[in-house]
């Protein structure tokens, strides 16, 4: 029996929720309540494409040239963006993550990102996907277990699903102030700007129609438990929602636009992110994480 490409599933199921989580990327591949999809999934036999749900580590999103200087060293990674000479979303999307614990309803997945060639430093994940009555929560904790400060960023990459239409119709509501506006050729910062007024401001919601969005969101409204929302209405009536604590300050916006022709805009990329695009660069957002020291972030997803 051919293996499937994202490798093992790990199959974790609270009441009639039910999320796959897989070995390559360590990230989510499916998450349903009843026979609907929250997160829009990619199919079992095909690899993953857009990073549908893997962990972004130890940065999300782009590095310019995958150059940046950390306490007055200079270090190079892979351009994994060749085309816009960038490197992106870190070292973990193609890796094998380990099931550290499995249990019914949860599972923890972890690995050891080792000292390499452009990030000589060393961390341990473990990524812990829970269901209960309140959705699914993802807890990230990246532990520096070398001898020196790294610099350190984590997102991830899920896509909240519209059921089974396009994204087009549907009503999105994203309690963000200001977006991060990116060039059109490296998709790197170039300032921000307020979104009230601009085709950019879905604080109180509206219809998606046919805008095409690839940017970061930040200055998040947040409720009583620190979270912030964004909440994607769907014409069959559901509404899948994705929220981030505190320590996810930025949401990244993604209409599926340069997927592969039959998967564009079927589900809407929303990814928490801890620092802005090119952080290791800027260091805008970016953590310096000493030795010994544990950064937690937090995100979930349910269906309202």
């Amino acid at each position: 029996m051919t293996a499937a490409p994202s490798g093992h599933q790990f199959e974790i199921v609270h009441g009639d929720q039910r999320a796959t989580i897989v070995e390559v990327g360590g990230g989510v591949r499916t998450y349903v309540v009843g026979d609907r999809d929250v997160l829009d999934p990619y199919p079992l036999g095909s690899m993953r494409d857009g990073a549908h749900g893997a962990v972004l580590v130890p940065w999300p999103n782009r590095l310019a040239d995958g150059r940046y200087r950390f306490d007055g060293v200079d270090h190079q990674v892979a351009l994994t963006e060749p085309s816009k000479d960038n490197a992106i979303h870190g070292f973990l999307m193609w890796r094998s993550w380990s099931a550290l614990e499995h249990e019914s309803s949860r599972v923890v997945m972890g690995t050891r990102l080792h000292p390499m060639m452009g990030y000589p430093f060393d961390l341990e994940l473990r990524v812990t996907y829970q269901l209960d009555d309140g959705g699914l929560t993802v807890t990230t904790d990246a532990t520096n277990v070398g001898a020196e400060p790294c610099p350190y960023g984590c997102g991830q990459h899920p896509y909240l699903s519209p059921g089974s239409g396009l994204i087009d119709d549907c009503v999105l509501e994203l309690s963000a102030d200001t977006r991060i506006v990116t060039d059109d050729v490296r998709q790197l910062p170039v300032e921000t700007e307020a979104v009230d007024g601009t085709a950019f401001d879905f604080r109180r919601g509206k219809v998606l129609g046919a805008l095409q969005i690839d940017f970061p969101f930040r200055e998040l409204s947040r409720d009583e438990e620190g979270r912030a929302w964004v909440r994607l209405s769907a014409p069959d009536g559901n509404r899948a929602e994705l929220w981030v604590g505190e320590t996810y300050p930025i949401i990244e916006i993604y209409t599926g636009d340069t997927l592969d022709p039959k998967r564009r805009r079927r589900g809407l990329g929303t990814e928490p992110m801890t620092c802005a695009p090119n952080a290791f660069s800027s260091g805008d957002g970016l953590v310096r994480l000493t030795p010994g020291d544990t950064f937690t972030t937090t995100w979930g997803a349910r269906l309202a």
